[in-house]
Protein backbone atom coordinates (compact mmCIF):
# COMPACT_ATOMS: atom_id res chain seq x y z
CA UNK A 1 0.00 0.00 0.00
CA UNK A 2 1.37 3.53 -1.01
CA UNK A 3 1.63 6.14 1.83
CA UNK A 4 -1.23 7.92 -0.54
CA UNK A 5 -2.95 4.71 0.14
CA UNK A 6 -2.43 4.22 3.75
CA UNK A 7 -3.70 7.92 4.70
CA UNK A 8 -6.35 7.64 2.61
CA UNK A 9 -7.33 4.10 4.63
CA UNK A 10 -6.85 5.70 7.63
CA UNK A 11 -9.01 8.91 6.85
CA UNK A 12 -11.67 6.18 5.58
CA UNK A 13 -11.50 4.28 8.54
CA UNK A 14 -11.26 7.99 10.69
CA UNK A 15 -14.26 8.82 9.19
CA UNK A 16 -16.78 6.33 9.55
CA UNK A 17 -15.12 5.64 13.24
CA UNK A 18 -15.91 9.23 14.19
CA UNK A 19 -19.65 9.14 12.58
CA UNK A 20 -19.99 5.91 15.13
CA UNK A 21 -18.42 7.61 18.41
CA UNK A 22 -21.20 10.74 17.34
CA UNK A 23 -24.38 8.57 17.44
CA UNK A 24 -22.37 6.33 20.12
CA UNK A 25 -22.78 9.84 21.98
CA UNK A 26 -25.92 10.38 21.32
CA UNK A 27 -26.86 6.54 22.79
CA UNK A 28 -25.36 7.03 25.64
CA UNK A 29 -26.80 11.14 26.35
CA UNK A 30 -29.89 9.54 25.83
CA UNK A 31 -29.37 6.66 28.22
CA UNK A 32 -28.22 8.63 31.09
CA UNK A 33 -31.03 10.87 30.44
CA UNK A 34 -33.75 7.94 30.39
CA UNK A 35 -31.79 5.57 32.99
CA UNK A 36 -29.71 7.92 34.82
CA UNK A 37 -27.12 6.13 36.77
CA UNK A 38 -29.25 3.74 38.47
CA UNK A 39 -29.55 -0.47 39.00
CA UNK A 40 -31.10 -0.56 35.37
CA UNK A 41 -28.52 1.43 33.37
CA UNK A 42 -25.68 -0.66 35.73
CA UNK A 43 -27.71 -4.16 34.67
CA UNK A 44 -27.66 -2.92 30.73
CA UNK A 45 -23.68 -1.72 30.69
CA UNK A 46 -22.47 -4.60 32.27
CA UNK A 47 -24.77 -7.20 30.12
CA UNK A 48 -23.44 -5.48 26.93
CA UNK A 49 -20.05 -5.17 28.35
CA UNK A 50 -20.39 -9.02 28.72
CA UNK A 51 -20.51 -10.23 24.67
CA UNK A 52 -18.19 -7.22 23.88
CA UNK A 53 -15.54 -7.80 26.57
CA UNK A 54 -15.11 -11.78 24.45
CA UNK A 55 -15.22 -10.13 20.85
CA UNK A 56 -12.09 -8.50 21.85
CA UNK A 57 -11.13 -11.56 23.34
CA UNK A 58 -12.18 -13.89 20.37
CA UNK A 59 -11.88 -11.75 17.29
CA UNK A 60 -10.99 -8.16 17.05
CA UNK A 61 -7.76 -8.88 19.72
CA UNK A 62 -6.80 -12.87 19.13
CA UNK A 63 -8.15 -14.13 15.87
CA UNK A 64 -7.88 -11.22 13.53
CA UNK A 65 -4.54 -9.97 14.73
CA UNK A 66 -3.21 -13.33 13.84
CA UNK A 67 -5.45 -13.55 10.71
CA UNK A 68 -5.12 -10.60 8.58
CA UNK A 69 -1.56 -10.75 8.61
CA UNK A 70 -1.88 -14.69 7.28
CA UNK A 71 -4.47 -13.52 4.83
CA UNK A 72 -2.55 -10.38 3.60
CA UNK A 73 0.37 -12.52 2.44
CA UNK A 74 -1.77 -15.48 0.70
CA UNK A 75 -3.66 -12.08 -1.19
CA UNK A 76 0.48 -10.87 -2.06
CA UNK A 77 0.97 -14.35 -3.19
CA UNK A 78 -3.06 -15.55 -4.75
CA UNK A 79 -2.20 -18.51 -2.15
CA UNK A 80 -6.15 -19.16 -2.01
CA UNK A 81 -7.37 -16.90 0.40
CA UNK A 82 -10.96 -17.32 -0.23
CA UNK A 83 -10.77 -20.94 0.81
CA UNK A 84 -8.48 -19.85 3.73
CA UNK A 85 -10.87 -17.09 4.90
CA UNK A 86 -14.05 -19.65 4.33
CA UNK A 87 -12.60 -22.60 6.52
CA UNK A 88 -11.87 -19.59 9.15
CA UNK A 89 -15.27 -18.25 9.25
CA UNK A 90 -16.57 -21.98 10.04
CA UNK A 91 -14.12 -22.76 12.47
CA UNK A 92 -14.58 -19.04 14.43
CA UNK A 93 -18.59 -19.94 13.72
CA UNK A 94 -18.23 -22.99 15.41
CA UNK A 95 -16.83 -21.90 18.31
CA UNK A 96 -19.31 -19.23 18.92
CA UNK A 97 -22.09 -21.25 19.11
CA UNK A 98 -20.61 -23.95 21.28
CA UNK A 99 -19.25 -20.70 23.32
CA UNK A 100 -22.42 -18.93 23.78
CA UNK A 101 -24.91 -21.60 24.90
CA UNK A 102 -22.09 -22.73 27.58
CA UNK A 103 -22.28 -18.63 28.64
CA UNK A 104 -26.06 -19.46 28.65
CA UNK A 105 -25.99 -21.99 31.34
CA UNK A 106 -23.01 -19.98 33.40
CA UNK A 107 -24.56 -16.29 33.21
CA UNK A 108 -24.59 -15.75 37.13
CA UNK A 109 -21.12 -16.86 37.25
CA UNK A 110 -19.74 -14.65 34.77
CA UNK A 111 -21.92 -11.64 36.31
CA UNK A 112 -20.61 -12.14 39.76
CA UNK A 113 -16.90 -12.07 38.10
CA UNK A 114 -17.64 -8.92 36.11
CA UNK A 115 -19.25 -6.94 39.05
CA UNK A 116 -19.39 -8.71 42.37
CA UNK A 117 -20.77 -5.93 43.87
CA UNK A 118 -23.96 -6.94 42.94
CA UNK A 119 -24.67 -9.85 44.71
CA UNK A 120 -27.91 -9.92 46.72
CA UNK A 121 -28.62 -7.12 45.27
CA UNK A 122 -31.55 -6.24 42.70
CA UNK A 123 -28.97 -5.38 40.13
CA UNK A 124 -27.93 -8.92 39.94
CA UNK A 125 -30.78 -11.03 39.04
CA UNK A 126 -31.75 -7.65 36.14
CA UNK A 127 -27.87 -8.58 34.87
CA UNK A 128 -28.35 -11.75 34.53
CA UNK A 129 -31.53 -12.06 31.98
CA UNK A 130 -30.08 -9.19 30.32
CA UNK A 131 -26.97 -10.95 29.54
CA UNK A 132 -28.09 -14.13 28.85
CA UNK A 133 -30.42 -11.93 25.86
CA UNK A 134 -27.21 -9.98 24.88
CA UNK A 135 -24.78 -12.47 24.60
CA UNK A 136 -25.76 -14.12 21.21
CA UNK A 137 -24.74 -10.97 19.95
CA UNK A 138 -20.93 -12.01 20.58
CA UNK A 139 -21.79 -14.59 17.50
CA UNK A 140 -22.88 -11.95 14.98
CA UNK A 141 -20.46 -9.54 15.33
CA UNK A 142 -17.28 -11.83 15.77
CA UNK A 143 -18.32 -13.25 12.47
CA UNK A 144 -18.49 -9.33 11.29
CA UNK A 145 -15.05 -8.72 12.67
CA UNK A 146 -13.82 -11.65 10.40
CA UNK A 147 -15.60 -10.36 7.89
CA UNK A 148 -14.13 -6.96 8.47
CA UNK A 149 -10.65 -8.49 8.14
CA UNK A 150 -10.92 -9.22 4.85
CA UNK A 151 -12.56 -6.34 3.47
CA UNK A 152 -9.24 -4.55 5.38
CA UNK A 153 -6.66 -7.10 4.28
CA UNK A 154 -7.76 -6.60 0.35
CA UNK A 155 -7.44 -2.50 1.10
CA UNK A 156 -11.67 -1.99 1.33
CA UNK A 157 -11.93 0.12 4.58
CA UNK A 158 -15.63 1.62 4.31
CA UNK A 159 -18.02 -0.91 5.04
CA UNK A 160 -15.80 -2.69 7.75
CA UNK A 161 -15.69 0.85 9.41
CA UNK A 162 -19.02 2.12 8.79
CA UNK A 163 -20.95 -1.42 10.16
CA UNK A 164 -20.51 -0.20 13.87
CA UNK A 165 -22.73 3.05 12.88
CA UNK A 166 -25.41 0.56 12.24
CA UNK A 167 -25.11 -0.55 16.19
CA UNK A 168 -26.04 3.13 17.23
CA UNK A 169 -28.84 3.48 14.81
CA UNK A 170 -30.33 0.50 16.00
CA UNK A 171 -30.21 1.72 19.76
CA UNK A 172 -30.85 4.98 19.27
CA UNK A 173 -33.93 4.06 17.45
CA UNK A 174 -35.13 1.74 19.84
CA UNK A 175 -34.95 4.09 22.70
CA UNK A 176 -37.08 7.09 20.57
CA UNK A 177 -39.36 4.44 19.75
CA UNK A 178 -39.50 3.05 23.77
CA UNK A 179 -40.37 6.54 24.31
CA UNK A 180 -42.43 7.40 21.97
CA UNK A 181 -44.52 4.28 23.43
CA UNK A 182 -45.75 2.83 20.09
CA UNK A 183 -44.17 -0.27 21.68
CA UNK A 184 -45.82 -0.12 25.07
CA UNK A 185 -48.33 -3.37 24.32
CA UNK A 186 -45.22 -5.23 23.46
CA UNK A 187 -42.57 -4.18 26.25
CA UNK A 188 -42.74 -6.03 29.45
CA UNK A 189 -44.61 -3.65 32.58
CA UNK A 190 -43.02 -1.14 33.94
CA UNK A 191 -41.72 -1.81 37.51
CA UNK A 192 -41.94 0.85 40.09
CA UNK A 193 -38.56 -0.41 42.08
CA UNK A 194 -36.48 -0.26 38.65
CA UNK A 195 -37.18 3.04 37.02
CA UNK A 196 -36.69 2.50 33.05
CA UNK A 197 -37.01 -1.46 33.20
CA UNK A 198 -39.04 -1.21 30.12
CA UNK A 199 -36.25 1.12 28.41
CA UNK A 200 -33.64 -1.41 29.31
CA UNK A 201 -35.40 -4.58 28.18
CA UNK A 202 -36.04 -2.98 24.66
CA UNK A 203 -32.33 -2.21 24.62
CA UNK A 204 -30.61 -5.85 25.27
CA UNK A 205 -32.91 -7.29 22.30
CA UNK A 206 -32.15 -4.15 20.08
CA UNK A 207 -28.38 -5.12 20.39
CA UNK A 208 -28.72 -8.39 19.45
CA UNK A 209 -30.69 -6.69 16.16
CA UNK A 210 -27.34 -4.19 15.53
CA UNK A 211 -25.29 -7.57 15.84
CA UNK A 212 -27.32 -8.95 12.96
CA UNK A 213 -27.46 -6.33 11.07
CA UNK A 214 -23.57 -5.52 11.41
CA UNK A 215 -23.06 -8.71 10.09
CA UNK A 216 -25.01 -8.57 6.86
CA UNK A 217 -23.60 -5.44 6.39
CA UNK A 218 -19.74 -6.71 5.50
CA UNK A 219 -21.18 -10.02 4.50
CA UNK A 220 -22.39 -8.59 1.34
CA UNK A 221 -19.39 -6.43 0.84
CA UNK A 222 -17.21 -8.81 0.98
CA UNK A 223 -19.44 -11.00 -1.85
CA UNK A 224 -19.31 -7.67 -3.92
CA UNK A 225 -15.34 -7.78 -2.99
CA UNK A 226 -14.94 -11.11 -4.89
CA UNK A 227 -14.86 -12.83 -1.07
CA UNK A 228 -18.23 -14.77 -0.94
CA UNK A 229 -17.64 -16.78 2.33
CA UNK A 230 -20.37 -19.56 3.30
CA UNK A 231 -19.70 -21.82 6.25
CA UNK A 232 -19.11 -25.68 5.31
CA UNK A 233 -18.21 -28.66 7.38
CA UNK A 234 -15.51 -27.95 10.31
CA UNK A 235 -12.33 -29.11 9.29
CA UNK A 236 -8.68 -28.77 11.04
CA UNK A 237 -6.56 -27.80 7.66
CA UNK A 238 -2.83 -26.78 8.08
CA UNK A 239 -3.66 -23.17 7.82
CA UNK A 240 -6.36 -23.27 10.51
CA UNK A 241 -3.32 -25.32 12.47
CA UNK A 242 -1.09 -22.62 12.04
CA UNK A 243 -3.54 -19.78 12.80
CA UNK A 244 -4.45 -21.14 15.73
CA UNK A 245 -0.76 -21.26 17.00
CA UNK A 246 -0.50 -17.78 16.25
CA UNK A 247 -3.51 -17.16 17.76
CA UNK A 248 -3.36 -19.00 21.09
CA UNK A 249 -1.02 -16.27 22.68
CA UNK A 250 -3.17 -13.30 21.61
CA UNK A 251 -6.26 -14.77 22.60
CA UNK A 252 -4.40 -15.11 26.16
CA UNK A 253 -3.10 -11.41 25.48
CA UNK A 254 -7.03 -10.37 25.06
CA UNK A 255 -7.79 -12.64 28.09
CA UNK A 256 -5.27 -10.86 29.94
CA UNK A 257 -6.66 -7.23 28.68
CA UNK A 258 -9.92 -8.38 29.28
CA UNK A 259 -8.96 -9.02 33.10
CA UNK A 260 -7.58 -5.19 33.10
CA UNK A 261 -11.21 -4.39 32.31
CA UNK A 262 -13.06 -7.16 34.89
CA UNK A 263 -10.52 -5.50 37.44
CA UNK A 264 -11.85 -1.81 36.86
CA UNK A 265 -15.64 -3.14 36.94
CA UNK A 266 -15.24 -5.05 39.71
CA UNK A 267 -13.52 -1.93 42.02
CA UNK A 268 -16.39 0.00 40.93
CA UNK A 269 -18.97 -1.97 41.66
CA UNK A 270 -19.03 -1.87 45.30
CA UNK A 271 -19.40 2.04 44.88
CA UNK A 272 -23.35 2.68 43.78
CA UNK A 273 -23.26 4.48 40.69
CA UNK A 274 -19.89 4.06 39.80
CA UNK A 275 -20.03 1.59 36.73
CA UNK A 276 -22.28 4.41 34.71
CA UNK A 277 -19.47 6.92 36.01
CA UNK A 278 -16.92 4.62 34.64
CA UNK A 279 -18.49 3.62 31.27
CA UNK A 280 -20.10 7.26 30.73
CA UNK A 281 -16.12 8.85 30.66
CA UNK A 282 -14.87 5.66 28.84
CA UNK A 283 -17.45 7.33 26.13
CA UNK A 284 -15.59 10.15 26.02
CA UNK A 285 -11.89 9.40 25.83
CA UNK A 286 -12.61 5.86 23.24
CA UNK A 287 -13.98 9.18 20.35
CA UNK A 288 -10.46 10.01 19.83
CA UNK A 289 -9.10 6.31 20.64
CA UNK A 290 -11.48 4.87 18.18
CA UNK A 291 -11.10 7.65 15.59
CA UNK A 292 -7.53 7.49 15.85
CA UNK A 293 -5.78 4.37 17.28
CA UNK A 294 -8.08 1.85 15.92
CA UNK A 295 -7.96 3.57 12.67
CA UNK A 296 -4.23 3.61 12.49
CA UNK A 297 -4.24 -0.14 13.74
CA UNK A 298 -6.27 -1.14 11.09
CA UNK A 299 -4.65 0.50 8.27
CA UNK A 300 -1.09 -0.22 9.44
CA UNK A 301 -1.29 -4.08 10.31
CA UNK A 302 -2.24 -5.28 6.52
CA UNK A 303 0.26 -2.72 5.18
CA UNK A 304 3.36 -4.04 7.09
CA UNK A 305 2.19 -7.52 6.65
CA UNK A 306 2.82 -7.16 3.04
CA UNK A 307 5.59 -4.72 3.48
CA UNK A 308 7.58 -7.01 5.36
CA UNK A 309 6.53 -9.96 2.97
CA UNK A 310 7.91 -7.89 0.26
CA UNK A 311 11.07 -6.84 2.34
CA UNK A 312 10.20 -3.68 2.09
CA UNK A 313 11.79 -2.35 5.39
CA UNK A 314 12.16 1.72 4.30
CA UNK A 315 8.36 1.55 3.34
CA UNK A 316 7.59 -0.36 6.99
CA UNK A 317 9.75 2.34 8.48
CA UNK A 318 7.85 5.22 6.31
CA UNK A 319 4.67 3.79 7.13
CA UNK A 320 5.40 3.14 10.50
CA UNK A 321 6.50 6.98 10.98
CA UNK A 322 3.44 8.65 9.53
CA UNK A 323 0.89 6.63 11.18
CA UNK A 324 2.75 7.90 15.06
CA UNK A 325 2.99 11.40 13.16
CA UNK A 326 -0.73 11.61 12.49
CA UNK A 327 -2.03 9.89 15.49
CA UNK A 328 -0.20 11.94 17.83
CA UNK A 329 -0.90 14.82 16.59
CA UNK A 330 -4.44 14.30 16.40
CA UNK A 331 -4.10 12.21 19.77
CA UNK A 332 -2.15 14.67 22.01
CA UNK A 333 -4.02 17.99 21.29
CA UNK A 334 -7.36 15.38 22.48
CA UNK A 335 -5.63 14.08 25.77
CA UNK A 336 -5.11 17.68 26.88
CA UNK A 337 -8.32 18.98 26.50
CA UNK A 338 -9.90 16.26 28.36
CA UNK A 339 -7.48 16.92 31.15
CA UNK A 340 -7.89 20.84 30.97
CA UNK A 341 -12.17 21.17 30.48
CA UNK A 342 -13.28 17.52 31.52
CA UNK A 343 -16.62 18.83 33.77
CA UNK A 344 -18.25 21.43 31.20
CA UNK A 345 -17.54 18.36 28.83
CA UNK A 346 -19.10 16.09 31.24
CA UNK A 347 -21.82 18.14 31.98
CA UNK A 348 -23.20 19.77 28.88
CA UNK A 349 -23.28 16.23 27.09
CA UNK A 350 -24.93 14.18 29.88
CA UNK A 351 -26.41 16.43 32.38
CA UNK A 352 -29.89 16.53 32.09
CA UNK A 353 -33.02 14.17 33.19
CA UNK A 354 -31.93 11.55 35.68
CA UNK A 355 -28.40 12.50 35.26
CA UNK A 356 -27.38 14.92 38.00
CA UNK A 357 -24.37 17.43 38.78
CA UNK A 358 -22.97 14.95 41.36
CA UNK A 359 -22.64 12.36 38.41
CA UNK A 360 -21.15 14.95 36.16
CA UNK A 361 -18.04 15.74 38.88
CA UNK A 362 -17.44 12.05 39.34
CA UNK A 363 -18.08 11.43 35.99
CA UNK A 364 -15.43 14.32 34.73
CA UNK A 365 -12.85 13.17 37.33
CA UNK A 366 -12.72 9.57 35.54
CA UNK A 367 -12.15 11.66 32.48
CA UNK A 368 -9.02 13.50 33.45
CA UNK A 369 -7.04 10.56 34.73
CA UNK A 370 -7.71 8.69 31.13
CA UNK A 371 -7.18 11.40 29.36
CA UNK A 372 -3.45 11.10 31.01
CA UNK A 373 -3.50 7.78 29.35
CA UNK A 374 -5.12 8.29 26.07
CA UNK A 375 -1.70 8.90 23.94
CA UNK A 376 -1.07 5.59 25.61
CA UNK A 377 -3.80 3.68 24.26
CA UNK A 378 -3.18 5.34 21.04
CA UNK A 379 0.49 4.28 20.98
CA UNK A 380 -0.47 0.80 21.76
CA UNK A 381 -2.00 0.79 18.15
CA UNK A 382 1.02 1.69 16.49
CA UNK A 383 3.48 -0.69 18.18
CA UNK A 384 1.42 -3.98 18.27
CA UNK A 385 1.25 -4.51 14.60
CA UNK A 386 4.82 -4.54 14.51
CA UNK A 387 4.59 -7.31 16.26
CA UNK A 388 1.66 -8.91 14.41
CA UNK A 389 3.25 -8.26 11.21
CA UNK A 390 5.58 -10.56 12.34
CA UNK A 391 3.24 -12.91 13.59
CA UNK A 392 5.14 -12.35 16.88
CA UNK A 393 1.84 -12.68 19.17
CA UNK A 394 3.89 -14.49 22.67
CA UNK A 395 5.52 -11.23 23.26
CA UNK A 396 2.76 -8.58 23.43
CA UNK A 397 1.24 -11.66 25.62
CA UNK A 398 4.16 -10.90 28.35
CA UNK A 399 3.95 -7.76 27.95
CA UNK A 400 -0.05 -7.84 28.87
CA UNK A 401 0.42 -10.06 31.73
CA UNK A 402 3.25 -7.53 33.31
CA UNK A 403 0.50 -4.72 32.53
CA UNK A 404 -2.24 -6.57 34.42
CA UNK A 405 -0.46 -7.16 37.58
CA UNK A 406 0.55 -3.23 37.50
CA UNK A 407 -3.17 -2.64 36.57
CA UNK A 408 -4.33 -4.81 39.48
CA UNK A 409 -2.02 -3.54 41.88
CA UNK A 410 -2.76 0.28 41.16
CA UNK A 411 -6.49 -0.34 40.95
CA UNK A 412 -7.15 -2.11 43.88
CA UNK A 413 -4.93 -0.05 46.19
CA UNK A 414 -6.17 3.07 44.11
CA UNK A 415 -9.90 2.13 45.39
CA UNK A 416 -8.85 1.57 49.02
CA UNK A 417 -7.21 4.96 49.27
CA UNK A 418 -9.15 7.10 46.88
CA UNK A 419 -12.69 5.38 46.38
CA UNK A 420 -13.83 4.26 42.42
CA UNK A 421 -11.37 6.53 40.72
CA UNK A 422 -8.75 3.64 41.49
CA UNK A 423 -9.91 2.02 38.79
CA UNK A 424 -9.47 4.89 36.42
CA UNK A 425 -6.04 5.29 37.53
CA UNK A 426 -5.04 1.78 36.94
CA UNK A 427 -6.23 1.22 33.75
CA UNK A 428 -3.90 4.18 32.77
CA UNK A 429 -0.79 3.33 34.44
CA UNK A 430 -1.02 -0.26 32.82
CA UNK A 431 -1.68 1.79 29.90
CA UNK A 432 1.72 3.19 30.07
CA UNK A 433 3.37 0.33 31.06
CA UNK A 434 2.45 -1.49 27.96
CA UNK A 435 3.78 1.23 25.88
CA UNK A 436 7.45 1.27 27.72
CA UNK A 437 7.58 -2.94 26.97
CA UNK A 438 6.23 -2.31 23.89
CA UNK A 439 8.66 0.55 22.80
CA UNK A 440 11.47 -1.54 24.38
CA UNK A 441 10.94 -4.66 22.78
CA UNK A 442 11.44 -3.38 18.95
CA UNK A 443 14.98 -2.58 19.47
CA UNK A 444 16.16 -6.13 17.44
CA UNK A 445 13.57 -5.36 14.63
CA UNK A 446 15.54 -3.16 12.69
CA UNK A 447 14.64 -0.09 10.13
CA UNK A 448 11.60 -0.70 10.18
CA UNK A 449 10.58 -0.16 13.69
CA UNK A 450 12.22 3.19 14.04
CA UNK A 451 10.51 6.04 13.80
CA UNK A 452 12.04 8.55 11.32
CA UNK A 453 13.82 11.61 11.50
CA UNK A 454 10.99 14.00 10.60
CA UNK A 455 8.68 12.28 13.45
CA UNK A 456 11.76 12.78 15.81
CA UNK A 457 11.25 16.74 14.77
CA UNK A 458 8.18 17.41 14.71
CA UNK A 459 6.69 15.38 18.32
CA UNK A 460 8.51 17.92 20.78
CA UNK A 461 6.62 20.78 18.88
CA UNK A 462 3.37 18.47 18.92
CA UNK A 463 3.59 18.42 22.83
CA UNK A 464 4.57 22.15 23.13
CA UNK A 465 1.58 23.26 20.91
CA UNK A 466 -0.92 20.81 22.54
CA UNK A 467 0.35 22.09 25.80
CA UNK A 468 -0.36 25.90 24.78
CA UNK A 469 -3.75 24.88 23.71
CA UNK A 470 -4.39 23.59 26.92
CA UNK A 471 -3.82 26.76 28.57
CA UNK A 472 -5.97 28.38 26.46
CA UNK A 473 -8.69 26.45 26.84
CA UNK A 474 -8.64 25.87 30.39
CA UNK A 475 -8.58 30.11 30.20
CA UNK A 476 -11.58 30.39 27.45
CA UNK A 477 -13.82 27.70 30.02
CA UNK A 478 -13.54 30.31 32.73
CA UNK A 479 -14.62 33.13 30.99
CA UNK A 480 -17.34 31.15 29.65
CA UNK A 481 -17.94 29.67 32.57
CA UNK A 482 -21.31 31.41 33.56
CA UNK A 483 -22.62 30.15 29.97
CA UNK A 484 -21.16 26.47 29.91
CA UNK A 485 -23.99 25.67 33.46
CA UNK A 486 -26.68 27.80 31.82
CA UNK A 487 -29.30 25.50 30.24
CA UNK A 488 -30.52 27.78 27.70
CA UNK A 489 -27.53 28.34 25.78
CA UNK A 490 -24.62 25.82 27.07
CA UNK A 491 -24.67 23.51 23.70
CA UNK A 492 -23.34 26.34 21.67
CA UNK A 493 -21.02 27.47 24.40
CA UNK A 494 -19.09 24.40 24.40
CA UNK A 495 -19.10 24.35 20.41
CA UNK A 496 -17.26 28.09 20.85
CA UNK A 497 -15.02 26.55 23.76
CA UNK A 498 -14.34 23.47 21.18
CA UNK A 499 -13.60 25.55 18.15
CA UNK A 500 -11.06 27.87 19.94
CA UNK A 501 -9.20 24.88 20.85
CA UNK A 502 -9.27 23.33 17.29
CA UNK A 503 -8.36 27.02 15.70
CA UNK A 504 -5.96 27.52 18.62
CA UNK A 505 -4.08 24.28 18.47
CA UNK A 506 -3.35 24.01 14.26
CA UNK A 507 -2.59 27.86 14.51
CA UNK A 508 0.28 27.28 17.26
CA UNK A 509 0.95 23.88 15.65
CA UNK A 510 1.26 25.26 12.04
CA UNK A 511 3.32 28.33 12.99
CA UNK A 512 6.07 26.33 15.10
CA UNK A 513 6.10 23.48 12.36
CA UNK A 514 4.62 20.65 14.52
CA UNK A 515 3.04 19.73 11.08
CA UNK A 516 1.81 21.41 8.43
CA UNK A 517 -1.95 22.03 7.15
CA UNK A 518 -1.58 21.06 3.86
CA UNK A 519 -0.35 17.11 5.10
CA UNK A 520 -4.79 16.91 6.96
CA UNK A 521 -5.91 18.54 3.53
CA UNK A 522 -4.71 15.87 1.08
CA UNK A 523 -5.26 13.06 3.64
CA UNK A 524 -9.27 14.45 3.73
CA UNK A 525 -9.17 14.88 -0.27
CA UNK A 526 -7.54 11.26 -0.60
CA UNK A 527 -10.17 10.13 2.08
CA UNK A 528 -12.89 10.93 0.28
CA UNK A 529 -11.29 9.99 -3.43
Amino acid sequence: MKPVKLLSGFMTVGFWTLASRILGFARDIMIASFLGTGPVAEAFLVAFSLPNMFRRFFAEGAFNTAFVPLFSKKLQKNDDPVGFARDALTGLATVLIVFTLVAQLVMPWLVLAMASGFRNDARFDLTVDFGRITFAYILFISLAALLSGVLNASGRFAAAAAAPVLLNIVLVGALLLGESGLLDAYLPASRPDLPGFSQGTLLVWATLLAGVAQMALVWVAASRAGYRLTPRRPQLTPDLKRLAVIAAPAMLAGGVVQINLLVGRQVASFFDGAIAWLSYADRLYQLPLGVVGIAVGIVLLPDLSRRLAAEDAAGAQHAFSRAGEISLALTIPSAIALVAIPLPLVSVLFERGAFSFTDSQATALAVAIYGLGLPAFVLQKVLQPLYFAREDTRTPFRFALNAMVVNALVAIAGAALLGFIGAAIGTTVAGWAMVWQLARGTKDMGQSARFDARFKQRIWRILVAALLMGGLLWGAALVLEPWLFSAGIRYPALAVLVLIGICGYFAIGASIGAFRLSDFQSSLRRGKG
